[in-house]
């Protein structure tokens, strides 16, 4: 399956070429493939590519959300373009059950693009996994920016609302 982020998490349209996340399930679990623009805006976190970062949310990254409706449950799978992730199994609302759960990723970037490839091991998801949702995040302090693949319908944003990702 082929998704693009081709809006803002205010479901305003995307000013560059779109996040494109690639899902094919295999046997031993699910790989996720990224091509997204790369801004290096900001600019790559002090941790060990290849390795967990907690806290990774507030560099650039591609986030993935798989959620189980009946449970609660949800493994939400952070990548970044300088090859850290964070994967994160929740129950709830921002309750950590697992942290910082290994993933193969590998990342290849160029000075304005950038590629990335994790696997997914089917015992970190959540059961009944039946909703899912990407974002994209880049971006300093006002320049800040959330896309999201299924965003918040404008009809439905009140005054003051901001993304909490």
């Amino acid at each position: 399956m082929e998704f693009k982020i081709e809006h803002t998490w205010d479901s305003l349209p995307v000013s560059h070429e779109p996040v494109t996340v690639r899902l094919k399930s295999g046997g031993a679990g699910l790989l996720m493939e990224v091509s997204a623009p790369f801004f290096n805006d900001p600019p790559a976190p002090l941790g060990e590519p290849g390795k967990p970062f907690s806290g990774l949310w507030d560099y650039e990254v591609v986030e993935a959300f798989f959620l189980s409706e009946r449970t609660k449950q949800y493994l939400e799978v952070e990548l970044c373009p300088h090859g850290q992730h964070l994967l994160l199994l929740l129950s709830g609302r921002r309750r950590v059950l697992k942290q910082e759960l290994p993933l193969t990723f590998e990342v290849s970037r160029t000075e304005t693009k950038w590629e990335g490839r994790a696997h997914l091991p089917w015992s970190y998801f959540p059961p009944c996994t039946d909703k899912f949702n990407a974002f994209a995040i880049h971006g300093s302090e006002a320049k800040r920016t959330y896309e999201a693949l299924y965003p918040v319908p404008q009809h439905e944003i009140q005054k003051g609302l901001k993304p909490d990702l």
